[in-house]
This record gives structure tokens, sequence and C-alpha cells, in this order.
């Protein structure tokens, strides 16, 4: 999974070739997350409260970005980074 953006020692992801509905990946402290890119809500995994208001923040600033990168990936095509929070 590359990884599209870092910060507070938060990594986000989006796997190439995957399923519907739109969802981006984060990965903190050994914990893991998949949420919607459309919401920004935690929709499988595990995630401290604290992290999921930060990712859910996040995405919410880079919905447009995330969108792109989904629709790149699922072409396998190069991820562009996105900004992180």
């Amino acid at each position: 999974m590359p990884v599209i953006s870092m910060f507070y020692g938060i990594s986000i992801y989006i796997n190439f070739s995957e399923h519907n509905p739109p969802h981006f990946h984060a990965w903190h402290a050994g914990r893991k997350g998949t949420f919607s890119i459309k919401t920004g809500e935690l929709l499988n995994g595990e995630m401290s409260q604290r992290d999921t208001k930060l990712i859910a923040a996040w995405a919410e600033l880079y919905r447009k970005e995330l969108m792109l990168n989904w629709n790149i990936a699922r072409k396998h095509g190069v991820l562009i980074p996105i900004k992180p929070l």
C-alpha cells in the first residue's frame, strides 16, 4: 500500500484495485482502520478516538485529493501525495 500522507505519526494509504465504496486506510501505533472518503467515518478496524477525529478532519480538508487518488489507484497509476494535517 503506497503512503499518500503522514501526520502525527498516522500513515494514510490507498490500495490499488480496491473495491467500492471509495475508502482509504490508516495506521498508527499498531492499529489499523478503513475510512470512508465521502464521510471520513471509520468503516472498519480499530483506531483511537483521537486518531479517528484527526483522520476525519484531514479527510474533510482533502476529500477531492482523496477521490483523485482513489481513481488513480484503481487504474494502477502513480498516487499523488496529500499534505498532512
